[in-house]
C-alpha cells in the first residue's frame, strides 16, 4: 500500500506539476511571500483551508480534500471525484440550527468518507481529542430512529444544539449524550422525542491553520 504523502509532499507535488518555483507559486496563488509555504515544508504549519482554497481556485484540477488530508487522489477525475458538498465556515453548534439562512461559497469533494450533506467547523471542547476544536466535521442528516449507539451526532432540540456521542439510556425513551472529555463535561440525558433534527458525523478533518 502506498504511503500517504505528508503536507509538504502534497504541496510540492502541485508545485512540480505546475512547473513553478516555490516563490513564484506562492505569488501566483496570492500569498504575499513564499515563507508561508516554507513553514509547511519545515513542519511548523499544516495546510490551512485558506491555502487549499487559493490553490484550487488557480488549479481546479486539484482535489481540495486530497490537498488538505491526503485522502483520495491529486486530480479531480470526474469519474472518481464523488459527491460535492457545501462547506460552511462557521461553528456547527452555533449555526447549524439556522442552516437555511446560511450561504456557502466553498465545497468539498466527499468521496473518501461516503455520503454527506454538508461540512462545518467544530469549535467546542466537549469532544476533547476525539474531535479537537477547529476540526471540520462532515455531516449527514439522519432520523433519530436510525441512531447507532456510540457514534457522534449533532443533536438539535428546542433548547440545545450539541455535538456528542449518543448512547442509549437506562430510562426508556431517553438518550444519553456523552462528551469525549468526560472529566470536564457531564452527560446529558435527553428524551428522544425532543430531537428536532439530527446529523451523523461521517468524517472528521483535523486542519491546522
Amino acid at each position: 500500500m502506498r504511503e500517504k504523502q505528508n503536507n509538504w509532499q502534497r504541496v510540492e507535488a502541485v508545485i512540480k506539476w505546475a512547473n513553478m518555483s516555490t516563490n513564484y507559486f506562492a505569488r501566483y496563488i496570492g500569498l504575499a511571500r513564499g515563507e508561508n509555504l516554507y513553514q509547511i515544508k519545515r513542519g511548523n504549519n499544516g495546510i490551512s483551508l485558506d491555502v487549499a482554497e487559493r490553490v484550487v481556485a488557480k488549479f481546479p484540477q486539484i482535489d481540495k480534500l486530497w490537498l488538505l488530508t491526503g485522502e483520495g487522489q491529486m486530480f479531480c477525475d470526474s469519474s472518481l471525484r464523488g459527491v460535492q458538498i457545501p462547506y460552511y465556515n462557521v461553528d456547527v453548534e452555533q449555526s447549524i440550527a439556522r442552516l437555511g439562512e446560511l450561504e456557502s461559497n466553498v465545497s468539498f469533494m466527499a468521496q473518501p468518507v461516503g455520503d454527506c450533506d454538508l461540512a462545518m467547523r467544530y469549535e467546542g471542547h466537549a469532544m476533547g481529542d476525539r474531535i479537537p476544536a477547529g476540526s471540520v466535521v462532515l455531516l449527514k442528516a439522519t432520523d433519530p430512529e436510525s441512531i447507532i449507539p456510540g457514534s457522534e451526532y449533532v443533536i438539535i432540540t428546542q433548547k440545545i444544539v450539541t455535538l456528542r456521542i449518543v448512547r442509549t439510556a437506562d430510562e426508556e425513551g431517553k438518550l444519553r449524550l456523552v462528551a469525549g472529555d468526560r472529566r470536564k463535561f457531564d452527560d446529558i440525558l435527553l428524551p428522544a422525542s425532543e430531537i428536532k433534527a439530527l446529523y451523523k458525523v461521517k468524517g472528521i478533518l483535523i486542519i491546522n491553520s
